[in-house]
């Protein structure tokens, strides 16, 4: 008789965590660009406020994922493997490690006891994410892929960016790759800071707005979600 892995784990509820200003207090995106800017590796005048519009775009729900993808990735495109590899453990130790708050490390060993699957989804290239979701202990973790060719980047992304309602169909091919569903969860939890969850924050049976942006925090008031702050 096959049993569902979630009953041989004993993992009845899944817990799922944004990212970017959720559980950083900061957005690993934006902080990259600003990386490669203090390097010296990006023009800075051309980089900076290409940054800064996508980033005030993406905080206005207005953002074109593909167009952003393209930006950002050119710099995976034009710089080989192993350098980006060493350039990526620099930027993890110097500025995303500091950006783990301590309420968001007590909030992910809560639901550790509670011997909850975890899971990190973010809009944010998998490339820059998955190390930091490592520092966090999380196994789990989908972001936006980068395509690749004999191990080099190709500038491009890779299958469905995780973004807005894109975070629901790789959340259900995630879950189906594992021979699951959402509704095989007792709880599914997911924190989130930003109006472009709220996708995906409606089909979780516990919707949690972690520091909310202003329009998140409407709708989490309206729906009567939880609102916590981790910063």
């Amino acid at each position: 008789m096959h049993i569902p892995k979630f009953e041989r784990d004993n993992h009845l509820n899944l817990a799922i965590f944004d990212l970017d200003n959720t559980l950083l207090d900061g957005d690993s995106d934006y902080n990259w660009a600003q990386f490669l800017i203090k390097e010296g590796l990006v023009d800075k005048k051309i980089h900076d406020a290409s940054n800064k519009q996508f980033y005030d775009e993406y905080n206005a729900g207005k953002l074109d994922i593909y167009e952003f993808c393209e930006f950002q990735f050119k710099f995976f495109k034009d710089n080989p493997r192993d350098f980006t590899n060493k350039l990526l453990e620099h930027y993890v130790e110097e500025i995303a490690e500091p950006m783990i708050t301590a309420k968001a490390r007590s909030l992910i060993e809560k639901h550790k006891k509670n011997e909850d699957k975890l899971l990190i989804i973010t809009a944010t290239n998998s490339y820059i994410t998955k190390p930091i979701a490592n520092l966090l202990g999380i196994n789990n973790h989908i972001g936006t892929d980068l395509e690749e060719i004999n191990g080099e980047f190709t500038g491009k992304a890779k299958g469905i960016p995780s973004f807005r309602e894109g975070k629901v169909e790789r959340l259900n091919l995630w879950l189906n790759e594992q021979k699951l569903n959402i509704n095989d969860f007792e709880k599914t939890f997911f924190y989130s800071d930003s109006q472009n969850d709220i996708p995906l924050l409606k089909i979780v049976s516990n919707p949690v707005a972690a520091n909310p942006d202003e329009i998140l925090q409407k709708e989490a008031i309206k729906n009567k979600w939880p609102i916590i702050n981790l910063k």
